[in-house]
């Protein structure tokens, strides 16, 4: 069974495109940064949905590439006394929990998340009250308070396996914030689950007619589909799967071509897995006209190299990210959970 809570529009507070730097500029801060990471005993942790410059410049001064769980594992385990987070608020909250003696810092706290946006703590509190007989579950893509109210935290390259496993003892399930993650899982488990009405404004755009289109232009082309995604795009899917497991994915399929369902920032990474291939991004319901994110989120942008600079060069003034000890102390529990959970799914 699949019970799903009725869909509000939200007014997203879409933030300005950064200005473009010129390649002077990028040469500048790219060594600003270089030179501010060894003073400050620091280290860059960059999602896959960041700009390529920002992935490799990770990659260069020793830092780490990845979704939010092997961030999450690589900030806990780097011996750095600042982590600085190249991804959204959630993130930056996630490895403060996990590394409360730390410094972490973000190039700007205004970087949001529409699923986080979308799962206001007091609301999903109130509703997790109204069904005291099932298990929390919620997607690392929320607030550290919304964490906190949590049994377990989950990303989506474990989310099948954890709800399967909760399944199998009995446990019903709330799931929150993605709409179509939840029906994925649910689809994939059986499981019962009561599912909160997130969507993330990236994924939410790919649409089956115009993918349908795309696959008529490149029939030898597979279809790599991020599980946030509406059900009717996954179905057209060749793999599906987390940032991660469709770099795998890319690697792993013959085929040649490849049109990608998620952010194209992934492309930096899924085309060093595979540089004999073609990737394609998948159409969004704008078609790279009048979307709201045209497949590239909008906060995600906004760590750019002027930003890290900046936030390394304050010490952490106005980039540093806190989190109220008792929630922390609340919220380390689901995720430890979590990273546990994680690791004996690895063996």
């Amino acid at each position: 069974m699949s019970l799903f809570l009725d869909s509000q529009e939200i007014d997203y507070p879409f933030p300005v495109k950064p200005k473009p730097l010129s390649v002077d500029e990028k040469v500048h801060y790219r060594d600003q940064i270089k030179a501010l990471l060894i003073q400050r005993n620091a280290v860059l942790v960059a999602h896959y949905y960041t700009d390529p410059e920002i992935q490799s410049l990770a990659e260069e001064t020793g830092g780490c590439v990845a979704d939010s769980l092997e961030m999450a594992r690589f900030g806990n385990t780097h011996p750095a006394s600042t982590l600085i987070v190249a991804g959204v608020r959630f993130m930056g909250e996630t490895a403060k929990i996990l590394n409360p003696e730390k410094t972490v810092l973000m190039p700007t706290l205004d970087a949001e998340c529409s699923l986080d946006l979308g799962c206001p703590a007091q609301a999903f509190s109130d509703f997790c009250d109204n069904h005291p007989e099932r298990t929390v579950v919620v997607y690392a893509n929320t607030s550290a308070e919304v964490k906190a109210r949590a049994d377990w935290v989950v990303t989506s390259s474990i989310a099948v396996e954890l709800i399967d496993h909760l399944d199998s003892l009995g446990e019903k399930i709330i799931w929150a914030p993605d709409r179509h993650l939840g029906r994925y899982v649910q689809k994939q488990t059986g499981a019962d689950v009561l599912c909160w009405q997130g969507a993330c404004i990236v994924h939410d755009e790919f649409k089956n007619q115009s993918l349908k289109r795309m696959k008529a232009l490149y029939p030898n082309a597979a279809v790599l589909v991020h599980p946030e995604s509406p059900q009717s795009v996954v179905d057209m899917a060749d793999a599906v799967g987390s940032t991660s497991q469709l770099i795998q994915a890319a690697k792993r399929l013959p085929n040649q071509e490849l049109i990608v369902a998620t952010d194209r920032g992934i492309f930096y990474k899924m085309q060093q897995a595979c540089p004999d291939k073609t990737l394609l991004e998948a159409p969004t319901a704008g078609e790279g006209a009048t979307c709201r994110s045209c497949a590239h989120c909008p906060w995600m942008a906004m760590n750019g190299l002027q930003a890290i600079t900046t936030a390394l060069e304050d010490g952490g003034v106005n980039h540093e990210t806190h989190v109220d000890s008792l929630v922390r102390e609340r919220a380390l529990l689901p995720l430890n959970r979590m990273l546990d959970f994680a690791a004996k799914l690895r063996g």
